[in-house]
């Protein structure tokens, strides 16, 4: 579990973040060559299509900390695609011709991205999100969420293993989600979380959002 300091949590590192990415390329690289036209999960969109997005997310959470004065009020002005009705909009798209393993490079290579600019930029950089203005913590820490629940997307019903540590899970909780329970399994608790799993006694979110919003060391995110 993540050390604290009275009631602060230890800050979600560029580290966090590279472990996170890593852990998931090796999940994914287990899913079936005919698997990937198949629906992830309880999403609409089918494996290769969540990896694109999940790629996608890491690249755009990395170019939204990028200029020199990151935008305050609105994104990058990178275009934004959808391949098909219904699909992601997303500025990052995989060849198909490369197959699965040359998605997986997609992957690496937008995580690598974000976890550079988290582990170069100063804390005090801020930089726009719908869920509200963050910090670099703040943008690792939302990497790490979407990329372990769309690996759990992706790989649900293929009977691989998919269990992200318990620490990692732990510290984006405190850092995005300040009123989840503390005493229930970290990892359960985030699919909870982010509406994706049951918790004893509580009702499952049908909406939910994180907190990004950056946080001085002994306060409570989102108060």
């Amino acid at each position: 579990m993540p050390s604290t300091t009275g009631t602060s949590p230890s800050p979600v590192t560029a580290d966090d973040l590279d472990r996170a990415v890593r852990l998931a390329v090796a999940a994914l690289r287990g899913v079936p060559a005919d698997g990937w036209e198949a629906t992830a999960g309880t999403l609409e969109w089918s494996r290769w299509e969540t990896v694109e997005h999940l790629a996608d997310d890491l690249f755009s959470y990395a170019v939204q900390l990028g200029p020199r004065k990151p935008p305050l009020d609105g994104h990058v002005p990178f275009a934004w695609e959808s391949r098909r009705p219904g699909g992601p909009a997303n500025s990052v798209h995989a060849d198909r011709d490369a197959g699965p393993e040359g998605l997986s490079r997609v992957l690496e290579a937008s995580g690598a991205l974000l976890v550079a600019m988290v582990r170069t930029l100063p804390p005090d950089v801020r930089a726009f999100h719908v869920y509200g203005v963050s910090d670099p913590e703040g943008f690792a820490a939302m990497g790490i969420v979407e990329t372990l629940v769309h690996t759990h997307d992706v790989v649900l019903g293929l009977g691989l293993p998919w269990e992200p540590p318990a620490d990692l899970c732990a510290r984006v909780l405190a850092r995005l989600f300040p009123d989840a329970p503390t005493t229930t399994d970290p990892w359960t608790t985030l699919l909870w979380a982010t509406g994706r799993a049951d918790l004893p006694g509580r009702p499952r979110p049908t909406t939910w959002r994180w907190h990004g919003e950056p946080v001085r060391r002994g306060e409570t995110p989102g108060a």
